[in-house]
């Protein structure tokens, strides 16, 4: 008999916690944890029982749902998977999983010639190939860049519900810069994305200011009882809008960049625009090169896609980011005529 949806729910959570190595997990902690899901997912407030959690963790040890999880209990006390790399929602999907799946897709791509859906027609692509792999075990059609093993990815789901719970954690964390890591409270607020590479944004409760935290640097994290505080200034739907990349201070405004492209990086940069806000102003009828303007904050990520284009691209405004780039490209040519002599 299939599993219903508030049984589904427990699983999953009870999933992320085992999966999450950072933290202890005891069973009222499990009880806890899928409480706080149903009221947040469904409303549910009544809570769990320790034996309905007992009996969710024996469902999925056993074979009825095909999960068979390696749950263990160490130090007669704490749950955990045996094999951490173990997840549930890496099981292969029965038919009845694919049909339904099947289902769900069908109707997402009626939506999609709708302005406000636009933007998942490559969600919507991504299933349907996923469900081909899985039905017809053919290899994939579509490649979306991804780096599976890269450090921190573990921690997406705790810090998830963390900051869906608005749970204050005490992190360990090592710049590249710092030889010891340091440990502080943080509120998180954000999760982004950047070039395969996953940032957490929060406060620090002890000045409460922003800060974007690399989950690979990120040494571990756990729930403190310090109470959650959110920062008013920190928009989470606008604070991207001027910005490229991940680094920026609330305070930090944007400035209008004017830069000149050859007729080639022209073609690439008018069909990929460096930002929404991009702008062409001008064409060069003799050479074809292009003269385009951004408005965005200045910040390293922007410098290095200006680097990236080499000599195909110039700044032309402000002076500051013109020399900035012109000293780099300086001290680079200097290190290739170092290597010749």
């Amino acid at each position: 008999m299939p599993a219903n949806k508030n049984a589904l729910i427990r699983y999953k959570t009870i999933d992320n916690c085992l999966r999450n190595r950072y933290r202890r997990w005891t069973l009222e902690d499990l009880v806890d944890a899928c409480s706080d899901a149903l009221y947040d997912m469904e409303g549910i407030r009544k809570g769990v029982s320790v034996r309905t959690v007992q009996g969710d963790i024996q469902m999925m040890r056993s074979d009825k749902l095909g999960y068979n999880a390696p749950i263990e209990v160490y130090e007669h006390k704490y749950y955990r998977y045996a094999d951490k790399d173990y997840s549930i929602t890496d099981m292969p999907m029965s038919q009845n999983d694919y049909e339904v799946m099947q289902e769900a897709v069908d109707m997402l791509r009626q939506l999609e010639d709708f302005e406000q859906f636009s933007e998942m027609s490559d969600v919507v692509s991504r299933l349907q190939d996923k469900l081909s792999i899985s039905k017809h075990n053919r290899k994939p059609i579509i490649h979306f860049d991804s780096v599976p093993n890269l450090k921190g990815l573990r921690l997406l789901n705790p810090l998830y519900n963390y900051i869906a719970h608005q749970q204050t954690i005490r992190v360990m964390y090592q710049p590249f810069s710092a030889r010891q890591p340091q440990e502080f409270l943080f509120c998180p607020y954000l999760l982004k994305e950047f070039r395969n590479r996953w940032f957490v944004f929060g406060s620090r409760i002890s000045d409460n200011l922003i800060y974007n935290l690399a989950l690979d640097r990120i040494v571990s994290i756990e729930p403190s009882e310090e109470p959650y505080h959110v920062n008013p200034d920190f928009d989470v739907e606008h604070f991207f809008d001027d910005l490229i990349g991940v680094s920026k201070n609330i305070r930090t405004r944007p400035h209008r960049i004017t830069f000149r492209a050859t007729r080639e990086q022209s073609q690439y940069i008018k069909t990929k625009p460096l930002h929404p806000s991009q702008k062409q102003i001008d064409k060069n009828r003799k050479d074809g090169s292009c003269t385009f303007e951004i408005n965005v904050c200045i910040n390293y990520e922007l410098y290095s896609i200006f680097m990236s284009y080499g000599s195909g691209v110039e700044i032309l405004s402000p002076r500051k980011a013109r020399d900035y780039i012109k000293a780099q490209f300086e001290e680079a040519l200097k290190q290739y005529q170092r290597e010749e002599k």
